[in-house]
């Protein structure tokens, strides 16, 4: 016996590949939607902010904390960007959208997130506690020199920060991926938080080319907004936010 209205097909996280220079227009979009209402959106940005840096500043339970709070605070972002779409600017209350609706999947990925970040971090921590083990004795021996000795140690000691970074980088960026989508595949489609992860990693390997050319842009745009004392991200968070919620239309509700 068929029952009417019949229930509708659940959303499985197919995403197609997009064009590699989609990420221009992913970011003209999110600054299209800024400049609408930049006001209410300047607001949001620094609670945004406030909220991920305020709990930052204790140590290690503070990132933790902060990780825990970024997939909620990012997928109230994106329930902002979809207000702003439908009604033409975003509400205060949105911020608190990925805590109130769906709030068990999106602190799911919370959870899932601070984990990752927990086992980066101490991952890191063992490989340069190690590389300190082993290389402590050179290390101090140049550092007791002087003149050209003492400034001949700086050489390893910048590769060692440069190589450091870069591990932290990969290490990183599978946690990237696969948060990039899931809060709004979460908040906004009602998956899980693991398939929501499985389809963002997806979509992200599927577009890697897009992907590149958007994080080398995204990369410029923080260097200038880092320059006047960091204000200019109070801008580039809800441009990157509207990006990231024209990405996820572009790439999974394109399909």
């Amino acid at each position: 016996m068929i029952r009417f209205p019949l229930d509708p097909i659940p959303f499985k996280g197919r995403s197609r590949v997009t064009d590699p220079g989609a990420g221009f227009d992913w970011l003209r979009q999110g600054w299209i939607m800024f400049r609408a209402t930049p006001g209410r959106w300047l607001g949001l940005s620094l609670s945004f902010l406030l909220g991920l840096l305020v709990p930052a500043g204790v140590s290690l339970p503070g990132l933790l904390l902060s990780s825990f709070l970024l997939p909620p605070l990012a997928a109230g972002m994106l329930s902002a960007c979809r207000r702003s779409i439908q009604e033409g600017a975003p509400r205060p209350g949105d911020l608190l959208a990925g805590f109130v609706a769906r709030g068990g999947g999106v602190m799911g990925l919370g959870l899932l997130n601070m984990l990752g970040t927990l086992g980066i971090v101490l991952l890191l921590f063992l490989l340069n506690h190690t590389g300190q083990a082993g290389n402590g004795p050179g290390i101090e021996g140049m550092g007791g020199m002087g003149g050209m000795g003492g400034m001949g140690g700086m050489g390893p000691l910048l590769g060692g920060l440069l190589l450091s970074g870069l591990l932290a980088v990969i290490l990183f960026l599978p946690l990237a991926m696969a948060l990039w989508f899931a809060p709004a595949l979460v908040l906004l489609q009602g998956m899980a938080p693991v398939p929501a992860i499985k389809a963002s990693v997806s979509a992200c390997l599927k577009n890697w080319l897009a992907f590149l050319v958007f994080g080398l842009l995204l990369s410029l745009l923080s260097f200038f907004a880092a320059l006047p004392l960091g204000l200019g991200f109070l801008i580039l968070i809800p441009v990157l936010s509207g990006a990231l919620y024209a990405s996820y239309r572009d790439i999974f509700l394109g399909v």
